[in-house]
């Protein structure tokens, strides 16, 4: 979807949905999981603490986010990163229970940790029709649509985490197939967005959801030794080279924008490749 370069410059907070932001949002869920992993399990702090700790991380980069007046790229992304983090161990305390164990059995369990979360969803979104705002992320302008927007991202990613793990591991499919049959659910939405009529909005938030269960997969793939499936790079090192790629991402996107502001004939959308 080309924009606009006056919708750069403009007092939007929201970036446009490309390519890019799809690639960038996938990165984010993979660093949110291996950096969630990374508190909870290799510092051993828990669940519980490490969703405290997450919290605190979330509300403040949400007061920086909701400060400005336009588009920053790494206030935004700190604030995704923010909620997948705490997604990720929030899920788990969920799912696990308050302690720092894989094998722990004191939580709800993936099944019935999916079902409160998706009711969390479900709330969110059913709070924000009463308000008569879109659900358009493209037309979100204000205050309250903008609160709305990011406990809709919240409760997503913290459903996005206990669908991957209950992909992965409550069915036994394993990190890479279930990494690829999220893929290929992605596939299919982004074929139907160019090929039906079925709403871009409904498609969006479908697409959005699943990020976050594609990058949990991915994270742990990645991460986890080669006896659980994994590729063994540790949590860690994965988290370090996620965070290379979207400090790459932002700066390439802050480049773009002061290009538009020095020569707005010449500039080009950060990220202007269909979505």
């Amino acid at each position: 979807m080309n924009t606009s370069v006056r919708s750069l410059l403009s007092d939007y907070k929201l970036p446009q949905v490309t390519a890019l932001f799809w690639a960038m949002k996938i990165a984010a869920t993979t660093f949110g999981e291996t950096g969630g992993d990374s508190l909870s399990l290799s510092l051993n702090l828990g669940y519980a603490m490490s969703t405290v700790l997450f919290f605190v991380i979330l509300a403040v980069c949400l007061a920086a986010q909701l400060g400005v007046r336009r588009f920053h790229p790494a206030l935004y992304w700190a604030a995704i990163v923010a909620t997948t983090s705490m997604g990720t161990t929030l899920a788990d305390f969920i799912d696990r229970g308050p302690g720092s164990s894989i094998s722990t059995k004191s939580g709800l369990g993936y099944e019935w940790g999916m079902t409160v979360m998706g009711a969390g969803l479900i709330l969110v979104f059913l709070i924000w029709r009463s308000t008569g705002l879109s659900f358009d992320v493209q037309q979100i302008t204000t205050r309250r649509a903008e609160l709305l927007y990011w406990g809709a991202i919240l409760m997503s990613n913290t459903l996005g985490t206990a669908l991957g793990d209950y992909l992965a591991d409550g069915l036994h499919l394993g990190f890479w197939p279930s990494g690829a049959l999220i893929a290929a659910i992605m596939v299919v939405i982004m074929i139907a967005h160019y090929t039906t009529r079925i709403s871009g909005v409904l498609l969006f938030w479908l697409g959005f959801v699943l990020t976050r269960p594609l990058g949990t997969t991915m994270g742990n793939f990645f991460s986890k030794s080669h006896a659980k499936g994994g590729l063994d790079l540790g949590n860690y090192g994965t988290t370090l080279a996620l965070a290379v790629l979207l400090v790459v991402g932002i700066g390439y996107s802050y480049f773009a924008i002061n290009r538009a502001r020095v020569s707005p004939a010449a500039a080009v959308q950060p990220d202007a490749a269909p979505a």
